[in-house]
């Protein structure tokens, strides 16, 4: 069982910085310092982001991996802003995203070569090995601020004339995702969000939320929500 801080994101100034502001539901707070005071006496460290991580194997997935650094990095911080940065990914995401490509749910001629004989603990292990990975800090250029507060708008607030609920409804007011279905999308490269965005509305990428919600925007308006993204880090 997974019990997670409730995030409240306040922006201080026009440059994007943030203050985070922690609250926790009392009873989940009770019930989270039982469960963290049985478990502290064999001497396993948690987190309050997660109590329990997958069954990966990080050391083997850093071996498991070796192929998907042409594209992703070593690291999985890429630096081709074609390929996603991977790095630091929410727990599972990875994995999922892997089986997806075996199954053919998602479609990458690339991907299936190189997935099509990964087991399932072959994709927990790499899933593993990347989330252990700290991903690279991103930024914004000045002449992207006015997009970045228009795209902040949407994230935060959605556009609710047009039934687009916010963002940071499913990815977190940080954009930090939530695992294992919604990814971290803070500090992803713009292009690569614009691409999979465009991807969700023409019905190439298939998510019966995220195809009915891009569908929705316009391209000046997923451009905008990119660059927030982009600089959410």
């Amino acid at each position: 069982m997974i019990y997670l801080a409730k995030i409240v994101r306040i922006e201080t100034n026009l440059d994007l910085q943030t203050t985070i502001i922690l609250e926790i539901n009392t009873m989940q707070a009770a019930m989270l310092k039982k469960v963290c005071t049985l478990i502290s006496t064999f001497g396993i460290l948690l987190t309050i982001t997660s109590l329990a991580l997958g069954a990966g194997d990080p050391v083997a997935g850093k071996e498991k991996a070796t192929a998907c650094a042409a594209c992703h990095g070593t690291d999985g911080n890429s630096i081709n802003p074609e390929f996603p940065k991977i790095a630091g990914q929410v727990p599972g995401y990875i994995a999922t995203q892997l089986a997806a490509y075996q199954s053919g749910a998602r479609q990458s001629a690339v991907m299936m070569g190189l997935i099509l004989n990964l087991s399932e603990q072959d994709m927990q292990d790499i899933d593993a090995y990347y989330l252990q990975n700290e991903a690279s800090k991103a930024s914004i250029s000045e002449s992207d601020l006015a997009g970045a507060r228009r795209g902040q708008e949407i994230y935060r607030r959605g556009l609710s004339q047009y039934s687009v609920p916010a963002c940071m409804a499913c990815h977190g007011p940080a954009g930090d995702g939530i695992p294992s279905r919604y990814p971290k999308v803070s500090g992803q490269f713009k292009e690569y969000l614009v691409k999979s965005l465009l991807q969700f509305k023409t019905g190439e990428r298939k998510s019966e939320e995220m195809e009915t919600i891009s569908f929705r925007l316009t391209l000046q308006q997923i451009e905008d929500l990119a660059v927030y993204m982009q600089g959410l880090d």
